[in-house]
């Protein structure tokens, strides 16, 4: 009976929270408070770090601290900051405080107005922004470096979280997709799709591989020669040839996994190369937000051909010895 009082009970908070009505704010700005945790709000100087969804109202993402797997800080502006003005990104982390969860529809035709730049074309009339607090640096009377040492300490247990937690990424992907790959000395795991008939290639040969790699967290694809795979998956690059690539393997011109899982295919081969962290980006990821530390890769791969070094023209190094 409690079991069924407290599903019923959480069912209406649901409920309760999908109905609540957007309220409007100065400038255009709608917001609706989804948990108030009775915390003070940030004020200008204080920082917060919050984990958000933002997508346009055309229902596409255009960001997501969930996928990175770690929080944004936010930097609260003082008034005084030309360019702010009521209504704007900044007034929408002013209302919020640790604990504090929101979504906010910023008004695309306020900010135009306002900042007298043209309307994004990312959206028709707002981009919302789906807001949970994590933590509240505040000012106060701190001075800069000290409060940047506090920040500095919540990131890197945060990223010390992201470390812990890949090893279990890795082991929930391939329960949860059914594979059963080998497994090197260094950590990577590699699956052979189809095995090609041609020779495997040495340090010093250049490859041409067709290639689509992903996060292993969240399956999302963050790169690829195939165009169809592009498309798919939202990321066509009309500058992108989407042709294979080329490059000498075992010289390090690529990651470490790419290295040493190439250079276990014949020529032809099909294979899924399973590459931890340490063989891939490392602890400070790809540098553009892309790629977080410490995650675990999947790239499906095709071999496509094996090319050989040019011999030198020993008639050539003759006359130039002469």
């Amino acid at each position: 009976m409690k079991k069924s009082i407290f599903s019923l009970g959480l069912a209406i908070a649901i409920f309760g929270s999908a109905c609540q009505q957007f309220q409007k704010g100065e400038g255009g700005l709608q917001y609706k408070i989804v948990k108030d945790n009775g915390q003070p709000k940030a004020q200008a100087g204080d920082l917060l770090s919050v984990h958000l969804t933002v997508t346009s109202d055309r229902d596409s993402l255009l960001q997501s601290t969930y996928k990175i797997g770690l929080p944004q800080i936010v930097n609260i502006a003082p008034d005084s900051i030309q360019g702010l003005y009521p209504g704007d990104y900044n007034s929408m982390f002013r209302m919020l405080g640790e604990g504090d969860s929101a979504v906010f529809k910023l008004d695309l035709d306020t900010m135009a107005a306002k900042t007298m730049r043209p309307k994004p074309e990312i959206a028709d009339k707002y981009i919302i922004f789906n807001i949970k607090v994590n933590k509240h640096f505040k000012k106060g009377d701190l001075t800069d470096s000290a409060l940047y040492a506090e920040v500095n300490t919540y990131f890197d247990a945060e990223i010390e979280k992201l470390k812990a937690s890949e090893e279990g990424k890795i082991a929930s992907y391939i329960k949860e997709n059914k594979l059963e790959p080998l497994k090197t000395a260094s950590g990577l795991q590699y699956i052979i799709v189809e095995e090609g008939t041609g020779e495997k290639p040495v340090a010093g040969d250049t490859v041409q591989v067709h290639y689509t790699g992903a996060l292993v967290a969240t399956g999302d694809v963050f790169d690829t020669s195939v165009k169809e795979v592009a498309e798919k998956n939202g990321k066509l690059n009309p500058m992108n040839p989407y042709e294979p690539v080329k490059f000498a393997i075992g010289v390090r011109q690529v990651i470490p996994g790419w290295d040493e899982g190439l250079l276990l295919l014949p020529k032809g081969s099909k294979a899924k190369l399973i590459i931890p962290s340490k063989l891939g980006y490392g602890e400070n990821g790809d540098g553009r937000g892309v790629i977080p530390p410490f995650a675990p890769l999947v790239f499906d791969i095709e071999l496509i051909d094996v090319i050989k070094p040019v011999a030198p023209d020993s008639t050539t190094q003759d006359s130039t010895e002469k």
